[in-house]
């Protein structure tokens, strides 16, 4: 059995997913961030740095991994599905599951920052990081017009992108005109197991979390 500590944002609903796709029997615990669950004492001691999502594995000597993308090598790891054994596919998988960890996801979630949350209105940064997002859609889009999934055929790392992109609109980074990258989007979306991990916290939760993040970035 998996635990999976967690929060209706883009990185929880890659864990969510996966958990899902793989089809592995999972608790969820739904971390309150407005209440600042993720820096408590208990949930310290499975991720150090105190961000979401984290899970244990009950059936693995009650192992904690943290890190979304560490979470999602060790769970297709640990099932052997959406990562190739051989050296190559695993390589091209690694690849642009980096390219989100290190791209997609911190630059989006500056231009979501600025964009929404910041207390202050600063015109300069809120370009700098939608522009810096559109540029790596751009890199996206390019990749898959060669393929239709970002590995050659679907795995981790189109987990590790989609709950990023889904939310395009709210980073305020428009999609128009990138043609591959909108119909992976439809593809990924029309999936039952990503339909479901996307409501893993359910959705009254989601907005908890938009409140929260707003009231903190506020202070």
């Amino acid at each position: 059995m998996i635990e999976l500590y967690t929060a209706a944002t883009p990185n929880g609903h890659k864990i969510s997913i996966a958990l899902e796709e793989l089809a592995l029997p999972y608790t969820v615990h739904h971390l309150n961030l407005g209440e600042l669950d993720q820096k408590k004492p208990e949930f310290l001691a499975l991720n150090p740095n105190g961000r979401i999502p984290a899970i244990v594995d009950r059936s693995n000597d009650d192992l904690a991994v943290f890190e979304s993308g560490a979470i999602l090598v060790y769970l297709a790891e640990k099932t052997g599905r959406l990562m190739p054994r051989d050296l190559k596919g695993r390589t091209l998988v690694m690849q642009w599951l980096m390219f989100q960890m290190s791209g997609v996801g911190p630059m989006q979630g500056q231009s979501n920052v600025f964009t929404r949350y910041f207390p202050e209105h600063i015109p300069s940064a809120i370009k700098r990081y939608q522009d810096e997002t559109r540029r790596l859609y751009q890199v996206l889009d390019t990749r898959l017009a060669e393929a239709a999934y970002l590995a050659g055929e679907y795995s981790i790392a189109d987990i590790a992108t989609y709950p990023w992109v889904k939310i395009h609109q709210w980073s305020g980074v428009s999609i128009d005109g990138l043609q591959h990258l909108n119909s992976w989007m439809q593809r990924i979306g029309q999936r039952p197991a990503v339909q479901k991990g996307l409501l893993i916290p359910p959705r009254a939760e989601a907005a908890a979390a938009v409140n929260a993040a707003k009231s903190m970035l506020g202070k």
